[in-house]
């Protein structure tokens, strides 16, 4: 039963994360430019996001959960604003420049600590977590410690192996792809991230 448990989030997680979205361009992006390093660490900072989420659904901590939902117009704002300053950051940005400088412990920290914030910028996460419990019969699981920690160990795993598997599939293209190529998947990506940002600050209107 506890290995069914594990499965399910297993799923659950993958499948939150599997949608192209911001994150998963920014996880593009990184890994063609910087390597699969920082592809992976960007991918992990939604990955531990995701998680949070997920834990706050499956205990039920109602308080928190309720203060994260009341809070969503600012976190909107605050996450359309900085996709909107990251797309811009992406579209200038000089390929040439950039691959002369370093991926460092402290770059691989902040592609992690960005993209942790810029997920946890989405309460709706945590509402589609809350419907997918309730859809796979998870209502009940916070009764049951050993099983909710189970649960969430597996979004967390297959959330994760998600973006492993990006990361090295995209790595596996890095060195074909040339310095003028990077340069147009730049402002593609910008536009993209812009793109997103606009959409995010624009949904406040219909809150």
């Amino acid at each position: 039963m506890e290995f069914i448990f594990f499965i399910k989030g297993a799923l659950l997680g993958f499948s939150m994360a599997a949608p192209v979205g911001p994150v998963g361009i920014l996880c593009i992006r990184k890994t063609l430019q910087y390597g699969r390093f920082s592809g992976l660490f960007s991918g992990l900072g939604a990955a531990v996001a995701d998680t949070l989420y997920g834990l706050l659904a499956a205990f039920s901590l109602t308080l928190l959960s309720d203060f994260l939902t009341e809070q969503q117009y600012l976190l909107r704002i605050l996450g359309g604003s900085f996709l909107c300053f990251l797309g811009g950051k992406t579209f200038f940005a000089n390929p040439k420049e950039e691959s002369e400088s370093r991926v460092s412990h402290k770059t691989l920290i902040t592609d992690f600590i960005s993209t942790f914030f810029l997920t946890l910028s989405n309460p709706l996460t945590l509402l589609s977590f809350i419907a997918f419990f309730a859809g796979l019969g998870l209502v009940s699981v916070s009764e049951k410690y050993t099983d909710a920690a189970i649960l969430i160990t597996g979004i967390f795993l297959g959330s994760s192996f998600w973006w492993l598997m990006l990361s090295e599939g995209i790595t596996f293209f890095r060195k074909k792809i040339s310095e003028k190529i990077m340069s147009w998947i730049n402002r593609g990506a910008g536009l993209i991230i812009v793109a997103f940002g606009l959409a995010t600050l624009i949904s406040l209107f219909h809150l």
